[in-house]
């Protein structure tokens, strides 16, 4: 992973107040302020709107849990975003994707897949090369997932591209909890 500096600070959350310390508490996770939220909370509007998207994309989406956070995890890789990557693989580590298969993700859709998660990878990089998932990748995933599921996959890809892009503009650096932090 490529190494970045912090640039946006983070605010100590316990100093605010009303709504915003109501957003603040919102976004724990058990009991704990993540770096992402410290640092995002100098735009407090903004995350209150963005986390009803977000928070869609991560729990209330229709794709399976497994499928998620594979696209997840390759967005994160292909933008080298630390934070995300480090995140991510501890959720899917909690969704049964075994650390032989998190390893493969860096290998994009060229890993030894099965044929439906080579196609979840080859989304991920043609949305990441072109901005468009290419026809025989589309018509591939459209045989097993609805459209409803095809949205959410376009979606999720699309709100963790922006979450990394987000993470390594501001330097956001790891939760002391995460594996690699500084502490």
């Amino acid at each position: 992973m490529i190494q970045r500096r912090q640039r946006v600070p983070m605010r100590d959350l316990s100093q605010l107040s009303g709504e915003d310390a109501d957003t603040a508490a919102k976004h724990r996770v058990n009991g704990r302020d993540l770096n992402l939220f410290k640092v995002l909370m100098h735009h407090p509007d903004l995350v209150r709107r963005w986390t009803v998207f977000a928070g869609h994309v991560l729990r209330k989406q229709t794709l399976p849990p497994r499928e998620r956070e594979l696209l997840i995890l390759r967005i994160g890789w292909l933008n080298q975003a630390e934070y995300e990557w480090a995140q991510h693989v501890e959720i899917a580590k909690r969704e049964g994707i075994s650390a032989a298969e998190i390893e493969r993700v860096k290998q994009g859709p060229a890993g030894a897949w099965s044929a439906d998660d080579a196609l979840l990878m080859q989304a991920v990089d043609d949305l990441y090369e072109n901005s468009v998932v290419a026809e025989a990748t589309w018509t591939g995933l459209a045989k097993k997932y609805s459209t409803e599921q095809m949205i959410d996959l376009v979606f999720t890809i699309g709100q963790y591209n922006l979450v990394s892009w987000a993470l390594n503009s501001f330097g956001v650096p790891l939760d002391d909890y995460l594996p690699g932090a500084k502490r």
